[in-house]
Protein backbone atom coordinates (compact mmCIF):
# COMPACT_ATOMS: atom_id res chain seq x y z
CA UNK A 1 0.00 0.00 0.00
CA UNK A 2 1.75 3.53 -1.03
CA UNK A 3 2.06 5.72 1.88
CA UNK A 4 0.69 9.17 1.91
CA UNK A 5 3.81 10.69 0.74
CA UNK A 6 4.21 8.80 -1.75
CA UNK A 7 1.01 9.35 -3.17
CA UNK A 8 2.05 12.90 -2.88
CA UNK A 9 4.81 12.18 -4.39
CA UNK A 10 3.46 11.22 -7.51
CA UNK A 11 0.57 13.63 -8.05
CA UNK A 12 3.74 16.31 -8.22
CA UNK A 13 5.58 14.38 -10.68
CA UNK A 14 1.98 13.80 -12.69
CA UNK A 15 1.52 17.93 -12.24
CA UNK A 16 4.57 18.75 -13.23
CA UNK A 17 5.11 16.45 -16.33
CA UNK A 18 1.87 18.09 -17.38
CA UNK A 19 2.69 21.39 -17.05
CA UNK A 20 5.60 21.19 -19.01
CA UNK A 21 4.08 18.79 -21.41
CA UNK A 22 1.71 21.44 -21.73
CA UNK A 23 4.91 24.25 -22.19
CA UNK A 24 6.12 22.10 -24.87
CA UNK A 25 2.96 22.01 -27.35
CA UNK A 26 2.38 24.82 -26.61
CA UNK A 27 4.56 27.71 -26.50
CA UNK A 28 7.98 25.74 -27.94
CA UNK A 29 6.41 24.35 -31.31
CA UNK A 30 4.18 26.75 -32.08
CA UNK A 31 6.78 29.69 -31.57
CA UNK A 32 9.71 27.41 -32.89
CA UNK A 33 11.85 27.36 -29.92
CA UNK A 34 14.19 24.45 -29.74
CA UNK A 35 14.46 22.83 -26.54
CA UNK A 36 17.51 21.25 -24.25
CA UNK A 37 18.20 17.01 -23.56
CA UNK A 38 16.64 14.80 -24.89
CA UNK A 39 12.81 16.49 -25.43
CA UNK A 40 14.98 18.73 -27.59
CA UNK A 41 16.20 16.21 -29.83
CA UNK A 42 12.78 14.67 -29.96
CA UNK A 43 11.68 18.22 -31.38
CA UNK A 44 14.48 18.14 -33.56
CA UNK A 45 12.97 14.43 -34.54
CA UNK A 46 9.48 15.99 -35.34
CA UNK A 47 11.04 18.73 -37.32
CA UNK A 48 13.31 16.81 -39.58
CA UNK A 49 11.19 13.53 -39.60
CA UNK A 50 8.22 14.34 -38.82
CA UNK A 51 7.73 11.92 -35.87
CA UNK A 52 5.48 12.54 -32.74
CA UNK A 53 7.47 13.79 -29.53
CA UNK A 54 5.25 11.77 -27.45
CA UNK A 55 6.56 8.37 -28.98
CA UNK A 56 10.50 9.61 -29.34
CA UNK A 57 10.19 10.82 -25.81
CA UNK A 58 9.58 7.00 -25.11
CA UNK A 59 12.07 5.46 -27.51
CA UNK A 60 14.82 7.73 -26.51
CA UNK A 61 14.43 7.79 -22.51
CA UNK A 62 14.95 3.54 -22.27
CA UNK A 63 18.61 3.07 -22.31
CA UNK A 64 18.96 6.71 -19.60
CA UNK A 65 15.97 4.58 -17.61
CA UNK A 66 18.31 1.77 -17.17
CA UNK A 67 21.88 3.85 -16.76
CA UNK A 68 19.07 5.86 -13.88
CA UNK A 69 18.83 2.73 -12.29
CA UNK A 70 22.14 1.92 -11.58
CA UNK A 71 22.61 5.13 -9.97
CA UNK A 72 19.95 6.95 -8.67
CA UNK A 73 18.68 3.64 -6.67
CA UNK A 74 15.05 2.12 -6.91
CA UNK A 75 12.82 4.92 -5.06
CA UNK A 76 14.34 7.12 -8.03
CA UNK A 77 14.33 5.22 -10.93
CA UNK A 78 10.29 4.04 -10.03
CA UNK A 79 10.01 8.23 -10.16
CA UNK A 80 12.08 8.21 -13.07
CA UNK A 81 9.70 5.52 -15.45
CA UNK A 82 6.65 7.54 -13.91
CA UNK A 83 8.27 10.85 -15.36
CA UNK A 84 9.38 9.68 -18.21
CA UNK A 85 5.53 8.10 -18.96
CA UNK A 86 3.86 10.73 -17.74
CA UNK A 87 5.73 13.68 -19.77
CA UNK A 88 4.73 11.20 -22.59
CA UNK A 89 1.26 10.56 -21.85
CA UNK A 90 1.08 14.56 -21.98
CA UNK A 91 2.48 15.37 -24.76
CA UNK A 92 0.38 13.14 -26.81
CA UNK A 93 -2.74 14.30 -24.46
CA UNK A 94 -2.31 18.20 -25.14
CA UNK A 95 -1.96 17.50 -28.66
CA UNK A 96 -5.49 16.53 -28.63
CA UNK A 97 -6.70 19.97 -26.77
CA UNK A 98 -7.49 22.86 -29.33
CA UNK A 99 -6.25 25.44 -27.34
CA UNK A 100 -4.27 28.42 -29.15
CA UNK A 101 -2.03 30.99 -27.02
CA UNK A 102 -1.86 34.06 -28.89
CA UNK A 103 1.52 35.99 -27.84
CA UNK A 104 1.18 37.98 -31.38
CA UNK A 105 4.15 36.14 -31.93
CA UNK A 106 6.26 38.09 -30.01
CA UNK A 107 9.27 35.61 -29.15
CA UNK A 108 10.48 37.29 -26.23
CA UNK A 109 7.21 36.96 -24.23
CA UNK A 110 7.16 33.34 -25.58
CA UNK A 111 10.58 32.71 -24.41
CA UNK A 112 10.50 34.60 -21.22
CA UNK A 113 6.71 32.98 -19.85
CA UNK A 114 7.55 29.29 -21.71
CA UNK A 115 10.78 28.93 -19.52
CA UNK A 116 8.75 30.42 -16.62
CA UNK A 117 5.99 27.69 -16.49
CA UNK A 118 8.12 24.86 -17.94
CA UNK A 119 10.96 25.75 -14.74
CA UNK A 120 7.95 25.69 -12.61
CA UNK A 121 6.58 22.14 -13.89
CA UNK A 122 9.78 20.10 -13.98
CA UNK A 123 10.66 21.81 -10.80
CA UNK A 124 7.87 20.66 -8.70
CA UNK A 125 9.20 17.12 -10.52
CA UNK A 126 12.82 17.14 -8.81
CA UNK A 127 11.62 19.06 -5.65
CA UNK A 128 10.03 15.16 -5.06
CA UNK A 129 13.05 13.37 -6.43
CA UNK A 130 11.42 12.46 -9.90
CA UNK A 131 13.03 13.36 -13.48
CA UNK A 132 11.31 13.86 -16.53
CA UNK A 133 13.63 11.16 -18.06
CA UNK A 134 16.35 12.06 -21.05
CA UNK A 135 19.01 14.75 -19.85
CA UNK A 136 17.43 15.32 -16.49
CA UNK A 137 19.22 12.05 -15.58
CA UNK A 138 22.55 12.46 -16.31
CA UNK A 139 21.81 16.19 -14.15
CA UNK A 140 20.71 14.60 -11.34
CA UNK A 141 23.62 11.92 -11.01
CA UNK A 142 26.11 15.42 -11.82
CA UNK A 143 24.45 16.90 -9.13
CA UNK A 144 24.79 13.76 -6.88
CA UNK A 145 28.90 13.27 -7.24
CA UNK A 146 29.86 16.45 -7.96
CA UNK A 147 27.88 18.77 -6.61
CA UNK A 148 26.87 20.71 -9.75
CA UNK A 149 23.18 22.07 -9.39
CA UNK A 150 20.27 20.31 -11.75
CA UNK A 151 19.70 23.88 -13.47
CA UNK A 152 22.90 24.52 -14.63
CA UNK A 153 23.73 20.92 -15.28
CA UNK A 154 20.69 21.69 -17.61
CA UNK A 155 21.94 24.38 -18.79
CA UNK A 156 24.79 23.14 -20.26
CA UNK A 157 23.16 20.34 -21.94
CA UNK A 158 20.64 22.73 -23.49
CA UNK A 159 23.54 24.18 -25.18
CA UNK A 160 24.77 21.62 -26.42
CA UNK A 161 21.55 20.53 -28.12
CA UNK A 162 20.46 24.12 -29.12
CA UNK A 163 23.62 24.17 -31.41
CA UNK A 164 21.93 20.65 -33.13
CA UNK A 165 18.47 22.87 -33.15
CA UNK A 166 20.38 25.00 -35.52
CA UNK A 167 19.20 22.24 -38.17
CA UNK A 168 15.81 23.74 -37.95
CA UNK A 169 15.43 26.22 -36.19
CA UNK A 170 17.48 30.26 -37.52
CA UNK A 171 20.04 31.84 -35.34
CA UNK A 172 17.54 34.48 -33.78
CA UNK A 173 15.22 31.54 -33.00
CA UNK A 174 17.63 29.52 -31.16
CA UNK A 175 19.18 32.91 -29.26
CA UNK A 176 15.40 33.13 -27.99
CA UNK A 177 15.34 29.36 -26.76
CA UNK A 178 18.91 29.93 -24.75
CA UNK A 179 16.62 32.66 -22.79
CA UNK A 180 14.24 30.15 -22.60
CA UNK A 181 16.50 27.88 -20.88
CA UNK A 182 18.21 30.11 -18.91
CA UNK A 183 14.61 31.36 -17.15
CA UNK A 184 13.74 27.68 -16.99
CA UNK A 185 17.26 26.60 -14.95
CA UNK A 186 16.75 29.59 -12.83
CA UNK A 187 13.16 28.63 -11.66
CA UNK A 188 14.05 24.82 -11.42
CA UNK A 189 17.26 25.98 -9.05
CA UNK A 190 14.54 28.03 -7.10
CA UNK A 191 11.74 25.58 -7.03
CA UNK A 192 14.70 23.22 -5.63
CA UNK A 193 16.08 25.33 -3.14
CA UNK A 194 12.61 26.13 -1.41
CA UNK A 195 12.51 26.49 2.01
CA UNK A 196 13.33 30.24 3.25
CA UNK A 197 16.42 32.28 1.80
CA UNK A 198 18.88 33.77 4.57
CA UNK A 199 22.33 34.70 5.16
CA UNK A 200 25.05 33.37 7.28
CA UNK A 201 27.57 35.20 9.32
CA UNK A 202 30.84 33.94 10.69
CA UNK A 203 32.13 36.38 13.24
CA UNK A 204 35.91 36.69 14.56
CA UNK A 205 36.51 39.27 17.49
CA UNK A 206 38.01 38.81 21.21
CA UNK A 207 34.46 39.98 22.21
CA UNK A 208 32.46 37.69 20.88
CA UNK A 209 31.25 36.42 24.20
CA UNK A 210 30.20 39.55 24.62
CA UNK A 211 28.37 40.48 21.48
CA UNK A 212 26.61 37.02 21.16
CA UNK A 213 24.39 37.74 24.22
CA UNK A 214 23.18 41.09 22.40
CA UNK A 215 22.59 39.45 18.85
CA UNK A 216 20.51 36.97 20.80
CA UNK A 217 18.24 39.38 22.70
CA UNK A 218 18.53 42.25 19.68
CA UNK A 219 17.90 40.15 16.83
CA UNK A 220 15.79 36.81 18.99
CA UNK A 221 18.15 34.44 16.72
CA UNK A 222 20.24 31.79 17.93
CA UNK A 223 23.90 32.11 17.96
CA UNK A 224 26.61 29.15 17.75
CA UNK A 225 30.08 29.58 18.91
CA UNK A 226 32.63 27.53 17.32
CA UNK A 227 35.76 26.78 18.35
CA UNK A 228 38.81 27.87 16.24
CA UNK A 229 42.96 28.70 16.45
CA UNK A 230 44.76 31.49 14.82
CA UNK A 231 47.10 29.75 12.38
CA UNK A 232 49.94 32.85 13.13
CA UNK A 233 49.32 33.63 16.55
CA UNK A 234 48.05 29.80 17.62
CA UNK A 235 45.74 31.63 20.08
CA UNK A 236 42.21 29.77 20.43
CA UNK A 237 39.16 31.58 19.95
CA UNK A 238 35.79 31.68 19.86
CA UNK A 239 33.55 32.66 16.53
CA UNK A 240 30.12 33.18 16.20
CA UNK A 241 28.09 31.46 13.91
CA UNK A 242 24.23 33.09 13.18
CA UNK A 243 21.88 32.70 10.68
CA UNK A 244 19.76 35.26 9.42
CA UNK A 245 17.23 36.88 7.17
CA UNK A 246 19.01 39.27 4.89
CA UNK A 247 16.80 41.92 6.46
CA UNK A 248 18.52 41.82 10.08
CA UNK A 249 22.05 41.91 8.33
CA UNK A 250 22.46 45.36 8.76
CA UNK A 251 21.64 45.45 12.30
CA UNK A 252 23.86 43.07 13.05
CA UNK A 253 27.04 44.39 11.70
CA UNK A 254 25.66 47.83 13.53
CA UNK A 255 25.28 46.03 17.02
CA UNK A 256 28.93 43.93 16.28
CA UNK A 257 30.37 46.82 15.08
CA UNK A 258 29.21 49.05 17.98
CA UNK A 259 31.18 46.51 20.62
CA UNK A 260 34.42 46.08 18.51
CA UNK A 261 34.88 48.17 15.06
CA UNK A 262 37.58 45.93 14.08
CA UNK A 263 35.60 42.75 14.25
CA UNK A 264 35.74 40.45 10.79
CA UNK A 265 32.19 39.41 9.85
CA UNK A 266 31.76 37.00 6.84
CA UNK A 267 28.58 36.73 5.18
CA UNK A 268 27.85 33.84 3.13
CA UNK A 269 24.40 32.85 1.04
CA UNK A 270 22.43 30.10 2.70
CA UNK A 271 20.07 28.61 -0.10
CA UNK A 272 18.03 26.88 2.02
CA UNK A 273 16.89 27.36 5.82
CA UNK A 274 14.03 25.18 7.79
CA UNK A 275 13.44 25.17 11.46
CA UNK A 276 13.29 26.92 14.22
CA UNK A 277 12.87 30.59 13.00
CA UNK A 278 12.42 30.75 9.54
CA UNK A 279 9.54 29.39 7.32
CA UNK A 280 6.61 28.02 8.88
CA UNK A 281 8.36 28.14 11.77
CA UNK A 282 9.04 32.10 11.88
CA UNK A 283 8.49 33.79 15.24
CA UNK A 284 6.50 37.00 15.75
CA UNK A 285 8.57 39.83 16.49
CA UNK A 286 7.91 42.12 19.36
CA UNK A 287 6.69 45.40 18.28
CA UNK A 288 8.92 47.32 19.99
CA UNK A 289 12.48 46.27 21.51
CA UNK A 290 14.14 47.34 24.33
CA UNK A 291 15.68 50.78 24.62
CA UNK A 292 19.25 49.95 23.62
CA UNK A 293 22.25 50.79 25.96
CA UNK A 294 25.38 52.80 24.97
CA UNK A 295 27.63 49.73 24.13
CA UNK A 296 31.15 50.27 26.69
Amino acid sequence: MLSLKTIKDFTFILLGTAIFGFTVIFFNIPNDLAEGGITGITLIARSLFGINPAITTLLFNIPLILIGRKHLGIRSFYYTILGTFGLSFWLAFWQSVPIKIDLNHDLLIASLLGGLIAGFGVGLVYKVGGTTGGSDIVARIVEKYFGVSVGRSLFVFDVIVLTASLTYISLVQMMYTLIYAYVFSKVIDSIIDGGYSAKGIYVLSNRNTEIAPVLMTELQRGVTYLDGEGAYSRQEKKMIFMVLTPQEVPEAKRIIHEFDPSAFISIINVHEALGEGFGHFQPEKRLFKRTKKQRP
